[in-house]
């Protein structure tokens, strides 16, 4: 189907509504892309649009239709497109990105393959951020070093440890300060994100939460005090389900986006702490990871068990790991440790 091909997104002329895929196409034959004054080829026609330019915020609009996402129930499941909006990298000034501008970062290079073509500023047509091609796909190892390099500094993270009778206790502190969205986005109810944190004392391992094989389903863990951010959905009778038929509501427990830069307003503050008891030993070492996988695999295990995927693709999803989240305490009680 060509929709799902190059020729879908360069013959949208405008966008009609926020979500839902709103987008009108023209079927004229014109490619249109962000190039000024593309050179002819024999391919076929193409045209300027701001639509299609990573430098005009108007382009997250198109991004947008397709990045948010209202069930027929009335649910706004993803809202990544609304996520942006209300933050400052909406806004024209020192902060303004559009989507492009983080998923589709721009490079030297030649838009046509001409011996009359200009060296141009052209961009990547990846689109990294989390999700990442399983099957046969063009650049689909680049794909996942792209998505490692778009994670990487997404995030701040920071691990203080304080005093606990019989104990200690660890406070670990994320906050995200590299994404125009709030983390994780998108599919969020399919998302897992959270924290591996290990504490050890004089070499023996005496806490550790988050800690899961990546062959294993995230929720299958018993653990307590696990510190997971994602979107949960609801049906109608109040039960937990992933099925985006089935949901009615959400919960949401994701890291928000930057509003403001005013510290005086209290939408400056956006950060999300969680708090583990170490009881009957002290650490003196302690690690910290923010991990994340796509899709979790509860629900790749669903959908293999319904036969609506390959029971062989499982072992494809990947986990990342965000570098600015990869800590290490070793210190005193008081002491802390933060992102660089």
């Amino acid at each position: 189907n060509y929709k799902m091909m190059c020729a879908y997104c360069h013959q949208i002329d405008a966008v009609v509504g926020s979500h839902n895929a709103a987008l009108q196409l023209n079927e004229d034959g014109v490619m249109r892309g962000g190039i000024q004054e593309p050179i002819a080829t024999g391919a076929h026609s193409s045209a300027y649009s701001n639509l299609h330019d990573r430098n005009d915020l108007r382009s997250s609009d198109l991004c947008g239709s397709c990045h948010d996402v209202v069930t027929p129930a009335g649910v706004h499941l993803e809202r990544t497109y609304e996520e942006w909006q209300s933050s400052i990298f909406a806004e024209e000034g020192v902060f303004r990105l559009s989507c492009g501008n983080c998923h589709a970062r721009g490079y030297d290079g030649r838009a046509a393959d001409l011996p009359n073509a200009p060296e141009r500023r052209v961009h990547r047509h990846g689109m990294a951020g989390v999700d990442i091609a399983l099957t046969d796909f063009p650049d689909r190892e680049r794909q996942r070093a792209w998505v490692n390099e778009e994670l990487a500094g997404s995030l701040y993270a920071s691990i203080c440890v304080g005093p606990l009778p019989g104990g200690a206790e660890i406070v670990v502190l994320l906050d995200n300060v590299g994404v125009g969205h709030s983390w994780p986005s998108g599919a969020a109810h399919d998302r897992r994100a959270w924290s591996e944190v290990i504490a050890y004392a004089n070499g023996e391992e005496v806490f550790s939460s988050g800690v899961v094989a990546d062959d294993q389903a995230l929720l299958s863990l018993e653990d307590p005090y696990l510190f997971l951010l994602r979107d949960t959905g609801f049906n109608a009778a109040g039960e937990e389900t992933h099925m985006i038929w089935d949901i009615t509501s959400v919960e949401s427990n994701l890291l928000t986006t930057t509003v403001t830069t005013d510290p005086l307003n209290p939408a400056f503050y956006h950060y999300k702490e969680h708090r583990y008891p170490v009881l009957g030993a002290v650490p003196d070492r302690i690690t910290l990871r923010e991990r994340i996988r796509p899709m979790g695999l509860d629900v790749i295990d669903d959908l293999i068990e319904s036969g609506d995927l390959d029971p062989q693709l499982r072992s494809a999803f990947p986990t990342f790991d965000l570098e600015s989240t990869v800590l290490e305490w070793r210190g005193e009680i008081g002491d802390c440790v933060e992102s660089n």
